[in-house]
């Protein structure tokens, strides 16, 4: 009886924390629409989400590279790419005359308070995650140039 409750309290926590695979925080889209990570995974089976700031140069390097190839990444896999922004009170407002003077054409999140980076335990940024069928299967901190090839590799391969 005891092994039992043992295996029962092992499988149950195992699945307990196999929920928790996105956090549960909302986010806002440009327009003031919300929505989670899960629910943006849900609809979309391979998703791209970078953490990013207005501040931060390699962030912005990182995000104009993925703008560069991006058409060429939904046309040959079609995954969808989610930069969210952890600008805070701040520094939020510079967000929406940045992406329109860069022209990005993915989708532009923001983390207003930082629960998601919080949540992911962020202390740096661009962190870069894949997320696929609802779980992360990868994750980068940092942004060198190149990066996006090497993005775009694990793209192709979980996209198989």
């Amino acid at each position: 009886m005891k092994k039992f409750i043992w295996i029962l309290v092992f499988n149950l926590s195992f699945t307990l924390f196999a929920q928790e695979l996105l956090p549960n925080t909302t986010l806002k889209t440009l327009s003031g629409a919300t929505t989670t990570l899960a629910e943006i995974a849900a609809v979309d089976d391979l998703i791209v989400v970078s953490l990013w700031a207005t501040w931060c140069v390699p962030c912005k390097n990182e995000l104009d590279a993925v703008a560069d190839v991006y058409d060429d990444w939904v046309s040959e896999t079609g995954v969808k790419y989610y930069a969210v922004s952890i600008d805070d009170s701040r520094t939020a407002k510079r967000v929406r005359p940045m992406v329109n003077g860069k022209g990005w054409e993915f989708e532009i999140l923001l983390d207003e308070n930082s629960d998601l980076k919080r949540a992911f335990g962020v202390s740096t940024v661009p962190y870069t995650i894949i997320i696929k069928s609802g779980e992360i299967v990868y994750k980068h901190t940092g942004y060198t140039p190149g990066f996006e090839d090497e993005l775009y590799d694990q793209i192709v391969t979980l996209k198989d």
